[in-house]
């Protein structure tokens, strides 16, 4: 199950800026079809329309489970930090 990440506002304008990049590259594209770099922008606006509407970004996914990763790890090494008794001999 896909949770939303995103707000409505970030939603939009993702929508809108996907929306944008797809015409103006599609319109490029019929023009020049042996052009391969209008073809990954077609790709790319597609794919922020589709976080648009979804409201969920991978990325920040990515980056949201890493930090929280990253924040548990360093409570279990002051956990472990606690553990270890010093012996000086």
């Amino acid at each position: 199950m896909v949770r939303p990440n995103i707000g409505i506002v970030n939603a939009l304008i993702r929508i809108t800026c996907g929306l944008t990049i797809l015409t103006w590259s599609t319109s490029k594209y019929c023009k020049k079809p042996w052009r391969d770099s209008y073809l990954i922008l077609i790709i790319l606006g597609a794919m922020k329309v589709g976080e648009g509407i979804l409201r969920f970004c991978p990325i920040t996914y990515l980056f949201e489970n890493a930090n929280a990763t990253f924040l548990e790890d360093e409570e279990n090494l002051e956990e472990d930090d606690e553990k270890i008794v010093y012996n000086p001999s």
